[in-house]
């Protein structure tokens, strides 16, 4: 999956041990430019929460992250690539 095709629901994973999950909560677009932006979101161990993720290189407070990032996706705690992507099917 192409980083043009993400939508809600989509989540970056990282297995291993110990692996983690962000999913993308929502999707904006911006009808001048076309830039597609979303945000995300992640929880811990044990599942008793969720909370939205700040983009640290947005600007304090900013959640939204870019779908043209360079390199590799920098949440607060942990790095993600593109290859890392992926979408639950039936």
């Amino acid at each position: 999956m192409t980083l043009t095709e993400i939508q809600a629901g989509d989540v970056f994973l990282e297995g291993g041990t110990p692996g983690h999950a962000i999913v993308v909560l929502d999707m904006a677009q911006n009808p001048k430019t076309g830039e597609k932006l979303f945000i995300l979101a992640q929880g811990y161990t044990p599942a008793q929460d969720i909370h939205i993720l700040e983009n640290e290189d947005n600007g304090e407070g900013n959640p939204w992250y870019s779908t043209a990032f360079e390199g590799k996706l920098k949440s607060p705690e942990w790095t993600f690539t593109r290859e890392q992507l992926y979408r639950f099917t039936d």
